[in-house]
């Protein structure tokens, strides 16, 4: 990997700011997009929220809202760490990228190969893409708490996960299941900790070593946000404390576990915009870039999500259906990202050269939040001129 690292200034970042209308942005439909964030938290949908829009390496808007934690209060400020969810999985995916690279292992590779222990359960035949893909067989496969900090558990857990069906027959959302197994992969690979590893190939090169995280250390706890869940007849938050836990944030689970802010995120879909280099630091050819972010299962209904996916190695695809979840359905057809569960999504359009990440703290479950999902992205698509 082509590495350039300079030192940065406390304060600095690694995307120089501008002005939205410099990088042909309608300042109105962004206006509109302020507004409606307000408007959700004045009506008690979230306690806090951030958002950041980024064009051609350069950040245009860079914004907190609200409270990052609610007992006691503490508003949410710039330095703010948001829970990622699974938009987590992409700063993994982009860290597997980069090994491939190094060939240290094939996506077309079987688990097997690399994790012998994993041919229990008749998993002998699984490849990395179909576990990336989400086409590995076992979506509802757990790794209990006692696994998160043990890795040499975690490999063990891994290993005995059981099929729900065939590997490669359908397309179905593993939640954390698969990235558990990445985690894994990565470590047998390197012969390292998977978070050290995402670190030392991705987040540090990027400069991003105070904005993103996959294993928050305890020293950065003040900066996080506490999360938040409905209460159970539908009206205002609660904390959530299975999600605030030391343990949870500790573990860096790599399909769920990660922290960041939104500047982060949306610098790190630059980078992917900009073929793989972002700062004078590449980190991916923009040759990988290409076959990552593409479209490895067709119009093929994700049936945990109820639609086609088009998913790529990490990010998905908008494609040409009707709908799909996050992306705005304004997005142009080779637009990719990720969302974070009942909370957050980013994502990077190629024919624009724009990223944008939007991010709250309170997990809101469907209908409402794919539908606010689509108001907001599609607000920040309109804005985008020419």
């Amino acid at each position: 990997m082509d590495q350039n690292i300079t030192a940065r200034a406390a304060g600095d970042f690694v995307l120089p700011t501008s002005d939205l209308e410099s990088l042909g942005f309608r300042r109105g439909q962004i206006d509109r997009l302020v507004e409606l964030i307000e408007r959700h938290i004045a009506d008690g949908r979230y306690p806090g929220a951030q958002i950041a829009l980024a064009r051609h390496g350069k950040l245009g808007l860079y914004r907190s809202f609200g409270k990052a934690a609610t007992e006691p209060a503490r508003p949410a400020g710039d330095d703010t760490l948001w829970l990622l969810y699974s938009q987590t999985k992409v700063v993994t995916a982009v860290a597997l990228w980069a090994l491939a690279e190094r060939g240290l292992f094939s996506f077309s590779d079987r688990i097997v190969e690399h994790v012998p222990e994993f041919k229990r359960n008749a998993k002998q035949n699984i490849t990395v893409m179909q576990v990336i893909t989400h086409q590995g067989g076992y979506p509802n496969a757990n790794v209990g708490p006692e696994a998160w900090a043990d890795h040499k558990k975690l490999r063990e857990v891994v290993a005995n996960f059981a099929l729900e069906f065939s590997p490669g027959s359908k397309v179905h959302y593993h939640g954390l299941s698969a990235h558990w197994t990445l985690g894994v992969l990565i470590e047998a690979v390197t012969g390292k900790d998977f978070r050290d590893v995402i670190r030392e190939t991705v987040i540090e090169p990027l400069g991003l070593s105070r904005d993103l995280f996959v294993g928050l250390p305890e020293r950065e706890f003040g900066r996080a946000v506490d999360m938040h869940a409905p209460q159970a007849d539908g009206t205002g938050y609660k904390t959530d404390a299975d999600a605030n836990s030391t343990a949870w944030r500790a573990s860096g689970a790599p399909g769920g576990a990660g922290y960041g802010t939104a500047r982060a995120m949306a610098a790190l879909y630059q980078m992917m915009l900009s073929g793989g280099a972002l700062g004078g630091t590449r980190i991916v050819s923009p040759r990988m870039l290409q076959y990552a972010v593409r479209n490895h299962t067709g119009d093929r209904v994700d049936e945990f999500m109820g639609m086609p996916m088009h998913r790529g190695l990490g990010p998905h695809l908008r494609g040409i259906t009707e709908n799909i979840r996050g992306l705005g359905a304004l997005a142009s057809p080779g637009s990719f990202g990720h969302g974070g569960v009942g909370t957050s999504y980013s994502w990077g359009d190629p024919a624009s050269g724009v990223s944008f990440t939007y991010i709250t703290n309170n997990r809101i479950p469907d209908p409402w939040h794919s539908r606010r999902l689509d108001l907001v992205s599609n607000l920040v698509h309109s804005a985008i001129l020419p």
